[in-house]
């Protein structure tokens, strides 16, 4: 059984993120005094007095505005009131009931989901305005408001104890851990978001033709036959020079740790426009924290292409990206669904690769071999010497070599024993790490 689901709604600006970031302990959602701020769902994990349960920051509902990002806001909290187990309907104390809350009241009513009503920025406004002015938030209909500071946390204990109320009863079992945690990255306009919602089936994050309309990473739980799956789909990372305002900067952080916590990255290009600069970046950042890759072109449906079009386009992939050639690349349209079945294989595959361990006599083996075949080099009259290999971790699989001397231990030879490991074991879609150490050293060498 899944954790109960809370969700946080209310129209833009009223503290909605704040509070989230109280709940959670953590600065997962971004805060800003900007209207329209937090635009997909975002969700974390919290616990209160033992009980765990799912905290959904949503963006903020403005019903009476027609512009086509704040339609597409309302329409992920929508998604959010649908799957949530308790609502809290957060107001600002500072500015009274506006109209904009009385529409979303109205919409949480018809829901018929159970609604906890916070009345923010309690901690400001003074004693006597915190004990008259929330009265006025009983004309919403929605049973006694809750004066809170999300900042300060006051009010906030009061708010979770009436949450609480209205939880299942927990469930004994333990959470399913056989959940592969999969980051879709890539530049702005990849498709990211239209991949994600073409494997969920719904409109779980926001697609648009502006490129950066995923300002947060959104985590997308999916299950099918092949297994279960936690989709994060990231905000898309400019270059540098263009993260020009402090929501873009906290966007591609955002994406930087959705890297550090996934299992695999799939990292989108365009088809129409190859392997860029930027490209190289973003796949970078997967192949240098050590993560599972597949290389996903999206929009193949779009392209003029021959029977050549794909290997010639595989070879520029992989003269462009030198360093991930062990990284599996799939021609997908996100839009038709073309081929996207056939991720779930690789992202297995690529997964388990990830976490083969390898004993180290069967290591030994190779390495005696590999040195037999090509001997190691020499310099100025000195062989290097190595004296045994043994696996130190995984994900990435990761191999100490004992020698006589690191400084003898050319990267040339490096790669050489690394793409005998991959070849012999089969690693397809992992990098590699092989750490040097001389014998006698207590630190690593390399």
């Amino acid at each position: 059984m899944a954790k109960p689901l809370v969700a946080i709604v209310g129209r833009p600006n009223v503290g909605k993120s704040m509070l989230f970031n109280k709940l959670c302990g953590q600065r997962l959602s971004i805060v800003e005094d900007t209207p329209g701020v937090t635009r997909d769902r975002l969700y974390a994990d919290c616990e209160w007095c033992g009980r765990q349960f799912t905290i959904v920051d949503t963006g903020g509902i403005e019903p009476r505005n027609d512009s086509e990002i704040l339609q597409f806001m309302r329409a992920q909290a929508e998604i959010a009131i649908e799957h949530a187990n308790v609502i809290v309907f957060v107001c600002d104390i500072r500015t009274g009931i506006t109209a904009a809350d009385e529409d979303v009241a109205r919409m949480l009513l018809r829901s018929g989901k159970p609604v906890v009503l916070c009345a923010n920025k309690a901690d400001s406004v003074g004693a006597h305005a915190h004990n008259s002015d929330i009265y006025e938030f009983y004309n919403l209909g929605l049973g006694d408001p809750i004066g809170i500071s999300a900042i300060h946390g006051i009010g906030v204990d009061e708010m979770l104890e009436e949450c609480v109320r209205y939880f299942p009863e927990p469930d004994e079992e333990e959470e399913d851990k056989d959940v592969i945690k999969v980051a879709i990255i890539g530049k702005p306009n990849v498709g990211k978001s239209s991949l994600t919602n073409r494997i969920l089936g719904e409109e779980r994050v926001i697609v648009s033709d502006m490129a950066g309309t995923t300002r947060d990473a959104v985590d997308s739980y999916f299950e099918n036959e092949t297994g279960k799956y936690c989709f994060i789909d990231t905000a898309g990372m400019r270059k540098k020079s263009r993260v020009y305002d402090r929501v873009e900067q906290f966007s591609v952080l955002r994406a930087t740790m959705a890297i550090d916590r996934a299992d695999v990255c799939l990292i989108l290009i365009d088809a129409h426009d190859g392997v860029t600069e930027q490209d190289t970046k973003v796949a970078g950042m997967a192949h240098d924290a050590g993560k599972a890759s597949i290389i996903v072109v999206n929009k193949w449906d779009d392209v003029e292409k021959d029977d050549k079009t794909m290997k010639r386009m595989t070879d520029e992939i992989r003269q462009d990206l030198g360093y991930m050639t062990y990284a599996p690349v799939l021609f997908i349209s996100a839009l038709t669904g073309q081929r996207v079945n056939k991720l779930f294989e690789l992202i297995n595959r690529v997964h388990e690769m990830s976490l083969l361990r390898v004993r180290t006599g069967v290591l030994n083996s190779v390495l005696a071999e590999a040195t037999t075949r090509v001997q190691p080099p020499t310099d100025r009259g000195r062989r290097l010497k190595i004296y045994y290999m043994t696996q130190a971790g995984v994900q990435p699989p990761t191999f100490v070599c004992f020698c006589n001397e690191a400084k003898l231990f050319h990267f040339s030879y490096q790669r050489y024993l690394e793409n005998q490991i991959r070849n012999t074991f089969g690693l397809e879609g992992t990098p590699i790490r092989l750490i040097v150490r001389q014998k006698g050293d207590k630190e690593d060498q390399a």
